[in-house]
Formats: C-alpha cells, structure tokens, sequence
C-alpha cells in the first residue's frame, strides 16, 4: 500500500485498493498470493500487473525502478510521453534534463527524495518527483506531472477583453496591450471609450496607438480627441518581456490632477516601482541631473550610498563624459526610443560596460532612463577564463620549451660523461667538466619544474598521510628556514589517506617553506597544520572549482608581510616573481600549482597585507576498495651491468644527442647502426640480418617513433624497443599504446642510457623465456 501510495499521492485510491483486497479474499489470503514467498518467509516480488493497473492515471505519468536500474513497472500515460516503456533516468530528453533527473534519483537513493522542477520533451514540459519506497526501500517510484507554462501576452489579451478589463476601468484604470510596432492588439472599454469614443474591440484592433496620444509643451500626455480641455493622463509602460523592450508592452492610464503635490506623488510611486526591480535604473531630468537610483544601480556603478552623484558624467571617466552627456541630451528631448553607450565606469578599471539611455515621457521631471548591468560577477568569470586559458597556454609552451631543452642537456651530460672517461681526478681539465655537468643537472632541475608546472611529469603516486610526509621532511625544513624562524606542526584527527607522488609533495611543503621564510625576512613563525575536510564543509564553502568531497588539507601559513592584492591572483604564474633579479626563477609556486593540479586535488592562496599569507592545499581522500589485493611494493632491483654485446638500431633526429648515444653505446661493446627518423630507420632495419634493440625518439619529422615501432612490429612482433623522450612517460604511454616497450627519459647520462638498454635486453629475454 505505500508503494501504490507513493506511486499515486492518492490516500483514497490506496485505501480502497487494499479494501478492495481484503473484500476479495482476506487481507492473509491477498498478501500470500501478491507476495506468496514473503508469507513463507522468502524474498520476493510483488505482482507487476495488478499494480500497474492499479496506478493507471490519467495526468500522472508513472514508473518503478528497482535497486539495479531496471524498469519493472509503467503506466500507459509513461509510455505515450516518453516514446515507450524507457527506462529512467534515461528517457529522451531536451538539454540537460538527463543529468538533471539523474541527479534527483541519485538525492532519492540516498535522501529518500528527490525531484526536477523542470523537463521537457519535445513541446511536452513535466515536472519530476523521485521517491525511494518499498518493503526495504529497493525501489524508485518516478512521478511526472504536465507543467502549463504560461503564455502571458494570450493571459493579459484575454483578461483586458472580459470581466477583468471592464473591473479595471471601473476602478479608474484605463489599460491596452499593444504589439512591438506599437498598434492596438486589445484594450478593456475605458481606454476604447476615452481613446476611440466606442468600445468595439474587434473594429479597431490593430490600430496604431501613437495618433490617439499627445503632448503638450511641458510634457503633459492627453489623448489626442479629447481638445484643448482635456484631462491630463499618467501613463505606464510595463514591458512583457523584460528582456526586450521592443517588444509587447502593456499600457496603463489613469487620470492625473495637474498640481505640485499629484505629480510628486507620481515620482514616489514610480521609484518604489524601480527599487524592486532587479536590474539597474535610475532617472534623469531634462538638465541632466540625477532624480533617482535604484540599489541595482548605485552596485553595479559601484557608488558609496554615503556620497550620491549629481550628474551621470560623475560616475564615468574622463573621456567618456562628454559622449554621455550628448547622448542623455538627444533623448530627453527626442523621441521615446533608446540607444546603447559603452562607458568606463570611474574608479572600476578599463574594462567597458553597457549602458542603455531611454527617454521617457509621463514620469514627472524624468525625461530618460538610464540602465546598467551589474556586471562584476560576469567580469569575475571572464578573467578566471582568460587566466585559465593563459596558463593552460603557458603550460603547452613550458611543456614544449622543456622537451627541446632536454635534447640539450642530453647531449651537454652525455659529453661530459664521455670526457670524465678520458680524465682523471687531479687533471687540470677535470673539474671543470664536473662543474659543467654539475651546471647541466642544474638546469635538468628546472626543466623538470616546467614539466611540473604544465602537469606533464612523470608521477609515481603512492598511498600516504599527510603527517607522514611532513614528518620526513621537517629536519631539512629547519635548516632551509634557519634558527631565527619558528617552526609549529599541528596535526588534526581523523585525516583520510590521500594517494599522491612523496618526492613531489615534499617539494611542494620545501617551496612554500621557503617562499614563507623569504617573505618573514628571517623572522617570523611558520605553521603547518593538517586537518580533515568533509564533503557538507566542502558545500559550505560554497567553492566553484572544489567539488563536494572529503579531503585531507594542509595549509601552510606564515607572518610576513602578506601579499598585495594587486599581486596576489598572478602568483602561480609561471616566471612571475617579487624577488630581486637573481634571487628567484618564478618557478616555485608554479611548480606547486602543478604537482596539486596533477595530483587531483587545489591550492588557494589567501592573504591580507600586514597579516602574512596562507596556502590551503585540498588533497581528494583515498578510497581503497576492500576487495582489492594488497600491493607489496617490489624489491629493489639490482644495478644493471654497463656492458654488453649486441646489434643496437639507433633512430633520432637530434644530431648532437645521436653522436652522444652511439659513442656511449659503442664504448659499452654494442654494435650500433643510426638513422635520423623513422623512415630511415626502416630501411637500416630492412638491410640488417640481426637487431637486438630498437633504440628511438618519440617525437620525429615526418616519421614519429611509435608509428615506426608499429610498422617494424609487423614484421617481427617480438622486437625489444626503448623509447627515450623529454616528455613525461605517463602522457606518452597513453599516446603510445604499444606494449612490452621500454621508457628511457631526457636527460640521461651515460651510465643512465647503458643501464637501461641492459635492462630492456633483459626484458626481452625472460619474455622469449
């Protein structure tokens, strides 16, 4: 019964249907046979068919899910509106309806209740309730209803023309709605009579209005037959569709005493009208002054309440003044239409804004109306987008800069790895190799940190707690921040493990440890807290970026200076600094920004000068699935020899790092055939008797690595192939998607490149094994 009632919202049709059972056989006997495993103390299910027939309606669309998704009862009205017996939430629906009624099934699992105000399918508009029910809740009841959308310009058409027009005019009010060329589409009997001196409806719909109006030279509105003794009018322009005021528009009349006192009460009138509206307006007399503005206004100008304008020029810059008040002047003395002006609001930047100046006339002393979009929430989105795009732009050439760099700096290790063969410690040439290569990692280190920043490093995430890593890291902490800075570590309970890469997260805590003690000057206190986020804070905050979800976070904050606000939204900007030339290479918070991004979790930065400044990292708990295998980290591998035998094909179109490649190799004892891209190396392939190794840039002119690998692979698919490459392994092995392939990245040295052409070797052995 609380499923039909549920399904039904009809208490009546629910109570006589159980009636209805019990007069026919006995509310024992019904039950056993709608539910006869359940008399027997066994799961079942109930009879489909009676409660289909049960829950027929009329208006009311019906359908039961249970818990796996499927569609285990409709009514006729269901099928005829969806096309069929589909099953929810996936039924044939305009725009984002899907999402939207999925959604509300998913708040009914787990809420006991759910609903979408608004769907549509096709021309059909419905409005959805979703509700969990059922002897053990397994199923969902889906309620759709016929939602009448209202046509308003037929309501008001059909009101002015019946008892509700004539009601009007009794009281005074003279009403005609006319259409967007300004011609009479229906009016109620008091405008016809004062208007046209009949009230024939049907004989003078589509008339112009304009002619049966006019003014005298004060502004003062009459109709047009009524002579020289005719009574003053007020008139009302309500347009309705407010986003268009060419469009349809009622008309509102009524009879005005001309006296100081009638018309002032006309103005009070008027601005409680637009102190409700939503939308910026304000009115200005035929000298151009200011005689009202609403609260939208006076926001989206950005005006103090304190100190009011007196003149529309005031609230602009400079320049635009004088176009304004031009424009401000041609319409409080020309006709009523309107026109649009893009001004620079004072004190709000350069960025233009919209405004709209209408003149007016039956408004006491205004003569135009001036509009103005509150736009500084549009203008918030438009500058996270840009910034957005900027850094994702940046990111793709750091990312570029990087791999191009990488070729450099292999070729820059791998000779000085050759020299270093052919010297000895106590040469004269000796330590200035060591200090070449030792330069070359250097810059090897920031190449890294470009990759960091445009999320393209190579990521070996594992499952941690935040106090954990800040505990391995805090000695060398101490010594980065110096003995004249405070150090406070607070750990909250309850921290969910988090899976992200140690090495990078500790680079993270070391960046903003130094940043914080850069910016306290040696002095200060450093604090670093820990503390569980859960999925209701998380909605609390209101966040547009972070979704619901439960995080651990660590906020690092410090009590230096604080960052000014003018700097404050450009700090994870790659290469952007505040320090000194030579003292910082704008990488470091660029980087963190990365590595978090990477990770799957944020950073905010917040901060107010004199107060120092705190960085919040949200970092997405782990959820390990019970069922899922232990994972024993493997051992370590043994160090692989230098040396060793065997035919090498060589392909890569960097000469430098070629040369590097092919003496090293050749040194290590293996026999080593070059090509300068893929096409090339299919013909060495094609002319060699034996290749022990595939040997090969990802990224070549004409012919990639992966496409020759493949085409190679065809003819001997169990060919060993090491890739070597300055981009991240991940990224390329999803581009890649070829297996049992080997990953070498740029830059490496000497030893680096034989150790890894040993291992694949090895690889290949004990997979032919």
């Amino acid at each position: 019964m609380g499923l039909l009632f549920w399904a039904t919202r009809d208490a009546v049709l629910a109570a006589g249907f159980l009636a209805g059972l019990a007069v026919a056989g006995g509310g024992v006997i019904l039950m056993r046979r709608l539910f006869p495993a359940v008399a027997a103390g066994e799961a079942a299910l109930p009879d489909w068919t009676m409660l289909r027939q049960a829950v027929d309606h009329d208006d009311v669309g019906i359908a039961v899910t249970d818990r796996a998704g499927r569609l285990v009862c409709a009514n006729d009205l269901f099928a005829t509106w969806m096309g069929g017996f589909v099953t929810p939430p996936g039924l044939p629906l305009e725009g984002r309806g899907a999402e939207l009624l999925k959604n509300a099934g998913r708040a009914a699992w787990r809420d006991g209740e759910g609903g979408v105000d608004e769907l549509a399918v096709g021309a059909l508009h419905l409005r959805a309730q979703v509700i969990r029910t059922g002897l053990s809740e397994d199923y969902l009841v889906w309620r759709f209803s016929a939602v009448e959308r209202l046509d308003l310009v037929t309501e008001i058409s059909r009101h002015l023309d019946g008892p509700a027009g004539r009601t009007l005019g009794q009281a005074g009010i003279m009403a005609a709605l006319v259409n967007a060329e300004g011609r009479l589409r229906v009016a109620n009997p008091a405008f016809l009579l004062r208007a046209l001196g009949e009230s024939d409806q049907a004989h003078y719909a589509g008339r112009d209005v304009a002619p049966l109006l006019r003014l005298d030279d004060a502004g003062t509105l009459y109709f047009g037959r009524e002579g020289e003794r005719a009574t003053p009018i007020r008139l009302l322009q309500i347009p309705l569709i407010p986003a268009d005021s060419h469009g349809p528009m009622l008309l509102a009349l009524i009879d005005e005493e001309i006296g100081t006192a009638d018309r002032g009460t006309a103005q009070t009138y008027v601005e409680t009208l637009l102190s409700l509206l939503p939308f910026g307006l304000a009115m200005v007399d035929r000298d151009g002054r200011f005689l009202y503005m609403n609260r939208a206004f006076i926001r989206a100008a950005g005006l103090a309440e304190a100190k009011m304008p007196r003149y529309p020029g005031d609230i602009v810059v400079s320049e635009d003044k004088g176009p304004l008040a031009d424009m401000i002047r041609r319409h409080s003395s020309g006709q009523q239409v309107g026109g649009d002006l893009s001004i620079r609001l004072a004190g709000q930047g350069d960025e233009p804004v919209s405004m709209r100046v209408v003149g007016v006339r039956g408004l006491g002393e205004a003569a135009v109306l001036l509009s103005l979009k509150d736009s500084s929430e549009e203008s918030r989105l438009k500058r996270q987008v840009a910034q957005a795009s900027k850094m994702q732009a940046v990111g793709q050439l750091a990312g570029g800069v990087a791999h191009d760099f990488n070729n450099i700096l292999t070729a820059v290790l791998g000779s000085c790895d050759l020299m270093l063969m052919r010297h000895t410690p106590g040469d004269s040439d000796y330590d200035d190799i060591q200090q070449i290569r030792s330069n070359a990692n250097r810059a090897a280190s920031l190449t890294r940190q470009l990759l960091a920043f445009s999320r393209q490093q190579t990521l070996r995430p594992q499952i941690l707690q935040l106090p954990d890593v800040i505990s391995e890291v805090s000695h060398l902490l101490k010594r980065l921040i110096g003995e004249t800075v405070q150090l406070s570590v607070r750990h909250g309970r309850g921290l969910g493990a988090v899976r992200a890469d140690p090495g990078q997260l500790e680079q993270v805590i070391i960046n903003l440890a130094v940043n914080a003690r850069d910016a306290m000057a040696g002095q200060g206190t450093l604090t670093m807290e820990t503390y569980p986020v859960t999925a209701a804070e998380v909605r609390a905050m209101g966040s547009d970026v972070m979704p619901p979800a439960d995080y651990s976070a660590l906020k690092v904050s410090d009590t230096g200076g604080g960052i000014p606000a003018d700097v404050l939204p450009k700090i994870f900007e790659p290469f952007f600094t505040t320090k000194d030339v030579g003292k910082g290479t704008g990488l470091g918070l660029s980087t963190v920004y990365g590595i978090i991004k990477q990770s799957a979790g944020f950073i905010f930065a917040d901060s107010k000068p004199g107060e120092g400044a705190s960085f919040t990292i949200y970092l997405p708990v782990h959820r390990a699935d019970k069922d899922a295998p232990v994972v024993v980290p493997p051992p370590a591998k043994p160090k692989k020899s230098q040396w060793g035998t065997g035919t090498i094909l060589l392909v890569e179109d960097e000469d430098m790092v070629r040369a590097v490649a092919e003496r090293a190799l050749t040194r290590a004892g293996y026999s080593v055939v070059t090509a300068s891209q893929g096409e090339e190396g299919l013909e060495r392939f094609g002319a060699m008797d034996k290749v022990d190794l595939i040997l090969t840039d990802v990224m070549m002119p004409t012919m990639d690595g992966p496409a020759m690998v493949r085409a190679l692979r065809n003819r001997r698919p169990d060919l060993p192939v090491l890739f070597m490459s300055g981009y991240a392994e991940e990224q390329l092995r999803q581009s890649i998607d070829i297996d049992h392939v080997s990953f070498l990245p740029k830059p490496f040295s000497v030893a680096q490149l034989a150790e890894a052409v040993s291992a694949a070797l090895d690889a290949a052995a004990q997979r032919a094994s």
